[in-house]
């Protein structure tokens, strides 16, 4: 069985560099031909091309079949003559050698066209395209495009922002001027790629699944989580009311204090809730508590009272909160009256009371854990 080694050039480089006469065949021919146009044009793509001839040759021979390589050319003048060109020689090539199949070398994406009419005289097993890596020129563009256009999530990725782009920039210069549509359009941008870029997407793509798999399943914490949203919601609002009270001129720090003293309640609220929730969850769901999650609640009380301490010792130190009074007490024959808390005593109560709830977290949280290891240990033995 006789391979053919197929170098196609449909321009007929290598008749316009030297002085063949197409067919060229045999690997004797093709390497002296390579020396010819190599001399005449060393950037010319088509040595490349002929070099791959000659390798693929060589590996087919190590295999042991019989190949013949052979160059056929095409014509300059027009793409038409250039075909029937081609297709003669490669009828003479049928009849003197009758090969059972043939492997085409190409350089460019012109000459893949004659790909039918070789499909049409031979059995076509292999099409090797030949690129030069160390410059890739306008032919590997496009392939790249046309391998970038036949990949659905790129095409969504970048040509669909780029089109919104192109559509909307327009319509904003008309409506607001060129400054702001420019600084519009570069910030949504912006966004898109600090979006694509942090992974938020694929983020967002397991929130939705966890959300779906929570809702089937009946979990107790996406009830939880939606009320943590909103008591974390309500404690912005908060701080931005209480915000807005102050005067401008009372300075950053001021501010951020104001908010956070107004707002952290709130946020240790939401806290609670959402790690209840997830609590619950686990219990429902007999799955092993780890002691992070038990604690944790504790913690989040903790961090908030500290915050709420700080926050409001420099803002009753700064004379922009009053009087802080305690609660006046009545149960029984327990009576407190109520009494007035400086900046500093302010801070010590709400320290102190964060120590004290987070050593008591830890103890919960070390005897539920403790007990639930116990009971775990006692169910394997009955079991053995």
């Amino acid at each position: 069985m006789t391979t053919l080694v197929l170098c196609v050039d449909r321009t007929d480089e290598v008749g316009q560099l030297t002085e063949s006469v197409s067919p060229v065949i045999g690997a004797e021919a093709i390497r002296s031909l390579v020396l010819d146009i190599g001399i005449a044009d060393p950037e010319v793509s088509a040595v490349n091309a002929l070099l791959a001839t000659l390798r693929v040759t060589r590996d087919l021979e190590d295999e042991g079949e019989r190949v013949l390589p052979v160059v056929v050319s095409g014509s300059h003048e027009s793409m038409v003559n250039a075909d029937r060109s081609i297709a003669e020689q490669l009828d003479e090539l049928a009849i003197e050698y009758d090969p059972e199949s043939a492997v085409l070398v190409l350089d460019s994406a012109q000459d893949e066209r004659v790909i039918p009419i070789v499909e049409s005289r031979f059995r076509v097993d292999s099409v090797d395209r030949v690129i030069v890596r160390q410059a890739r020129d306008l032919e590997s563009t496009y392939y790249l495009l046309k391998q970038f256009l036949a990949d659905e999530e790129l095409r969504q990725t970048v040509l669909v922002p780029i089109g919104i782009t192109l559509l909307v920039f327009p319509a904003l210069t008309l409506l607001a001027g060129t400054a702001i549509a420019f600084a519009t359009i570069t910030a949504v941008i912006g966004i898109f790629l600090i979006y694509m870029g942090a992974g938020f997407k694929d983020y967002l793509s397991q929130t939705g699944i966890w959300f779906r798999r929570s809702l089937y399943s009946g979990q107790v914490s996406i009830v939880t989580y939606a009320v943590a949203l909103g008591l974390l919601i309500v404690g912005i609002v908060a701080g931005v009311l209480g915000v807005s009270d102050l005067q401008a001129q009372e300075g950053a720090l001021m501010l951020s204090m104001q908010f956070a003293y107004d707002s952290v309640l709130w946020a240790v609220a939401a806290g609670i809730v959402a790690t209840t929730g997830r609590l619950l969850d686990l219990i429902i769901q007999e799955e092993r508590i780890r002691l992070t999650y038990l604690n944790l609640p504790f913690v989040v009380l903790g961090v908030g009272l500290v915050l709420r301490g700080f926050s409001g010792f420099l803002l009753a130190d700064s004379g922009l909160l009053g009087p802080v009074m305690t609660p006046t007490v009545d149960y029984g024959v327990l009576s407190l009256d109520s009494v007035e808390l400086g900046a500093g005593e302010f801070l010590v109560v709400h320290v102190i009371a964060a120590i004290m709830i987070t050593l008591v977290g830890v103890r919960v949280a070390s005897y539920l854990g403790g007990l639930a290891i116990w009971t775990e240990e006692v169910s394997n033995q009955e079991v053995g």
